[in-house]
């Protein structure tokens, strides 16, 4: 009996030990098949050449390859600072491209007071709270309206969002209404910032209200947030006081504060981005007459106003909690400076150029755009949109510096005789 049990175990352990050997094998040939695909994929990156070959490669990421082996991938530290604007690149990056060598000379944002500076950086207890949610607190205090075609939101099977990213689909538009809303209608954007109560505190309170039950932010820490930054907005946005302080010179609803795109504060050098002073950048009219880029708000209506892209308060009545101080963004007359003498000169600053310097790192001062998260990412959209939008500006009212008349498909066009009700208003496109 006992060698019968020994024989048996004898028999189950030659089994196993057999089937452990073909495991091994397995195990071994998968191993050498995976690491002769790897070398593979590795020998041929290291053979690509050209910037074609790592077009998409992100989308086919395989986290075996050790791409930071080839030369085109090593891009080195964020360690060259410009001797002009003192922006971080990496070394080669080109060298204009943070301030065009001087010739872009702005002043910075300033790092914003207590307690959103705490909110941005970390440091504040509702800090992770805040930087989750930060285009919904933005939104609670936007004095404009963000609209677009469609905002593109990555939503999985399960309905869970993921690779939070922002965008979006056709042109961006900003639109700003009245000071106040009609009769039995609610509060909504601007006009929050105008709603009263028995006392301070009990405005505060109403205002605090309306942003809460608008975004769907019930939770006290969020309640907690936006009663702190609308103090702070209501103390230091000059974009406000300029509202509340001809508030009281509107007597009728026919009467409209109307701030202009290009003026700057008086004895200011205009390629300074002060926040607005309010007898200078701002008036009171009646009736209809204004200019196309001017932003007209008036006491109340119906109707919503598109505001130009490149009026200077575009910025700061879409993006509060990054404009604090309601600070000038671009507009179309801000001139390039000599880089040694510092004066002006005749040519100015594009639009691609203005948000380049403020989208770079500096080794002087934080970047509170860069603290923005989700935020920073819509800012960046709208700004890439407004880019486009300038160039295109460009080429439809530059058709003959173009020279648009020689192309040779509109000349063809003509001598085959092309019905002309047809062609239409075309405008002509240069190569790029």
């Amino acid at each position: 009996m006992a060698q019968l049990r020994e024989s048996l175990s004898q028999e189950a352990r030659d089994e196993r030990n057999q089937q452990r050997q073909l495991e091994r094998r397995e195990t071994r040939r998968f191993i050498v098949n995976r690491r002769r695909g790897i070398d593979q994929q590795r020998q041929q990156l290291l053979r690509a050449f050209t910037s074609d070959s790592f077009l998409r490669l992100a989308f086919q990421y395989e986290p075996d390859v050790e791409y930071y082996a080839h030369s085109k991938v090593v891009i080195g530290s964020l360690d060259k600072e410009c001797p002009h604007c003192h922006a971080l690149k990496f070394k080669n990056e080109p060298v204009g491209m943070c301030c065009s060598s001087g010739k872009v000379q702005l002043t910075e944002i300033e790092t914003p007071p207590e307690p959103l500076h705490g909110l941005l950086i970390g440091t504040d207890p509702d800090s992770s709270l805040f930087l989750k949610s930060i285009r919904t607190f933005n939104s609670c205090f936007q004095m404009t309206s963000f609209g677009t075609k469609e905002i593109v939101n990555n939503i999985a099977a399960n309905g869970q969002q993921f690779n939070s990213t922002f965008k979006i689909k056709g042109q961006i538009y900003h639109k700003v209404g009245s000071l106040l809303p009609m009769p039995n209608e609610s509060h909504k954007f601007l006009q929050i910032y105008f709603m009263g109560g028995e006392d301070s505190e009990r405005a505060l309170a109403n205002r605090v209200d309306a942003r809460c039950d608008y975004h769907n932010l019930n939770s006290p820490f969020a309640r907690r947030i936006v009663t702190d930054l609308d103090a702070l907005l209501n103390e230091h946005n000059e974009l406000l006081k300029l509202f509340k302080s001809h508030m009281h010179k509107l007597q009728s609803d026919n009467h409209a504060i109307v701030i202009n795109p290009d003026r700057t504060p008086a004895g200011e050098h205009v390629r300074r981005f002060n926040a607005p002073v309010v007898d200078d950048v701002a008036g009171i009219m009646v009736g209809d007459r204004t200019a196309a880029r001017q932003i007209v708000i008036r006491r109340r209506n119906n109707n919503l106003q598109f505001i130009s892209d490149t009026h200077r308060s575009y910025d700061a009545l879409q993006y509060p909690l990054i404009f604090w101080k309601g600070q000038d963004g671009y507009c179309v007359n801000i001139k390039q400076r000599d880089p040694v003498t510092g004066a002006e000169t005749n040519k100015n600053v594009s639009s691609k150029d203005f948000y380049s310097y403020r989208l770079m790192i500096r080794s002087c001062r934080d970047n509170i755009i860069l603290r923005c998260r989700e935020l920073s990412q819509q800012f960046m959209v709208d700004m890439y949109v407004k880019i486009e939008s300038e160039r295109l500006r460009y080429l439809r009212y530059n058709q003959q510096k173009l020279r648009a008349e020689e192309y040779i498909h509109l000349r063809d066009a003509i001598a085959k005789n092309a019905d002309t009700a047809e062609i239409g208003n075309s405008v002509i496109l240069p190569s790029s």
